[in-house]
C-alpha cells in the first residue's frame, strides 16, 4: 500500500450498510473482480462506470454498518477505491477494512468538505487528507494498524513478521 493515495472522490451520506455497498444476492460470488462490478449498485447503478483505481469515497457516519462479512470491502477495492474518509465507520467494517488493506480515515471535516468529482489525496504517512490547497488531518491510527495498511493487509504483515522472525 502506498502511502500516499491520489484519486477522484465519491461522496455517499450516512448510515451506508454492507447490504447497500454489496448486496446480499451476489454473496456467492467468488473473483474479487465479478464482486466489484456490483459494488454499491442499489445505491448509484453508475457508480462503477465512474469510479476508477485509485479513487477516494468521502461518507458520512456509520459507513459499512450492518453485517459482519468481508464481502463489502472486497467489492469495494475490486472497484477501485483506494481509501475512505468518513464521520465515522462501523466499527467491524473498519477492522475488515484495516484486515483487508482498505484505509479508511476519520475526520468529519474532511467527510463534509471533500468535492464530488475532484481529485483529493490522502497521505497516509501524515494522516492528512487534501483537496484544492484545503488540507485536514485525520484521527490517528495505531502502529500495528498502520504497519497492517502498509503491508497491504493482515495476511501480508504476518508473512512479513515471520518472514523476519525466521
Amino acid at each position: 500500500m502506498s502511502a500516499l493515495i491520489t484519486g477522484r472522490v465519491h461522496r455517499f451520506g450516512d448510515e451506508v450498510n454492507t447490504d447497500v455497498i454489496l448486496p446480499g444476492r451476489y454473496l456467492a460470488l467468488r473473483k474479487p473482480e465479478e464482486l466489484g462490478r456490483h459494488c454499491l449498485e442499489g445505491l448509484d447503478p453508475d457508480f462503477i462506470h465512474r469510479v476508477r483505481p485509485g479513487d477516494i469515497l468521502a461518507v458520512g457516519r456509520n459507513f459499512g454498518c450492518g453485517s459482519s462479512r468481508e464481502h463489502a470491502v472486497i467489492a469495494l477495492k475490486a472497484a477501485g477505491v483506494a481509501g475512505i474518509v468518513a464521520v465515522s465507520a462501523a466499527r467491524i467494517f473498519f477492522r475488515n477494512a484495516v484486515n483487508l488493506g482498505l484505509p479508511v480515515l476519520l475526520c468529519a471535516e474532511a467527510a463534509g468538505a471533500l468535492r464530488e468529482g475532484e481529485e483529493a489525496s490522502i497521505d497516509l504517512d501524515a494522516m492528512a487528507i487534501a483537496q484544492a490547497g484545503q488540507a485536514w488531518r485525520a484521527a490517528a491510527l495505531g502502529d500495528e494498524v498502520r504497519a497492517i495498511l502498509a503491508a497491504g493487509g493482515l495476511v501480508p504483515r504476518v508473512r512479513q513478521a515471520l518472514g523476519a522472525a525466521a
